[in-house]
């Protein structure tokens, strides 16, 4: 009896004596960031999400006090990073940049093996972007009712400039086919710069464009805009919404950060706080605002939010109209 007794004294005494250490060696860890954070960008350096990411996290990494490396995964539109980061552990030293396919690609291409809703963690969104929808001169439209009802008259022979397939652009004009009822033929071009010279030299004749792009050429009279795909009127007060002719018509390009699901809590409260702070800076959003963005920042959980809606929403579509990347 007093052996047994004596033995479970032992076995309280050891347990106190581990538990005091793992209280120990918790205080000990450092605090987070004790070193460099990589930032995956799925697309290649000076592309839109790679430079709206590197103007956020510079700010970032001066707050933080560590440095945030940039690691360009290209390939197969943004899956091949992204599905990276998802493997990656949730700690806080990877990061994910994603721009408005984070959603779509695992409706557009066959072996993505990550899912945006359940293989991440929403940090913030960055920045948003909505489209114009414009036209070359030459069309001799200058409404969207006029634009519908000629692409209702010609079907086909209207055509439609995109920045590849499976790019908002491309979708944009999807969802405004769908809504509208007509089916002008998608032009595809690897990239938004050539889609956009395409338009501008009369090539194509059409386009949805982020407000960025468009602007500056619609001002010059290069091009003709019909309407803007926000909720409301917005950076050309004349210009009517799509909403107007199309109620509940609203698109938009947007980047965020995300992080490995898991993430644990304290962090992304921390990260979230220091790109609020890093958007904050006037001189953060005046270089974001000169690439056509709008700074935005929020919860992690607004961005939960967008990511969720804008899954739904786009898979239905994909779905729907047989889109594909090829």
């Amino acid at each position: 009896m007093k052996t047994t007794t004596a033995l479970a004294w032992l076995g309280i005494a050891l347990g106190a004596s581990l538990a005091m250490g793992g209280i120990t060696i918790a205080q000990a860890q450092p605090a987070y960031p004790a070193k460099a954070i990589r930032l995956i960008v799925p697309f290649p350096p000076g592309g839109a999400t790679d430079v709206v990411a590197r103007i956020v996290a510079a700010s970032i990494s001066d707050r933080m006090g560590q440095p945030i490396i940039i690691d360009n995964r290209v390939g197969a539109g943004g899956v091949i990073g992204t599905d990276a980061a998802a493997k990656a552990a949730p700690d806080g030293y990877t990061l994910l940049a994603v721009f408005d396919n984070f959603t779509t690609n695992p409706f557009l291409f066959r072996n993505v093996e990550s899912d945006p809703v359940r293989d991440f963690t929403p940090i913030a969104q960055l920045v948003r972007s909505y489209q114009l929808l414009v036209v070359s001169p030459s069309l001799g439209v200058r409404r969207l009712e006029d634009f519908v009802t000629l692409a209702k008259t010609r079907g086909s022979a209207i055509n439609f400039a995109t920045a590849g397939p499976g790019t908002s652009s491309h979708l944009s004009m999807e969802l405004l086919k769908a809504t509208a009822g007509i089916e002008p033929t998608a032009i595809h071009f690897k990239g938004g710069n050539p889609a956009t010279t395409a338009l501008l030299g009369g090539q194509v004749d059409v386009m949805m464009v982020t407000t960025g792009t468009g602007i500056p050429h619609v001002r010059s009279g290069k091009l003709t805009a019909l309407a803007i795909s926000s909720p409301t009127r917005g950076a050309l007060a004349d210009l009517p919404t799509i909403a107007q002719t199309y109620p509940g018509f609203e698109t938009q390009s947007w980047a965020g950060f995300v992080a490995p699901a898991g993430l644990p809590p304290e962090i992304v409260v921390r990260l979230n706080r220091e790109i609020a702070a890093a958007l904050a800076l006037p001189e953060v959003r005046q270089k974001l605002e000169a690439q056509g963005y709008e700074p935005v920042g929020g919860t992690p959980e607004a961005l939960g939010d967008l990511v969720r809606a804008e899954s739904a929403r786009w898979g239905k579509l994909i779905r729907e109209r047989r889109i594909t990347t090829e």
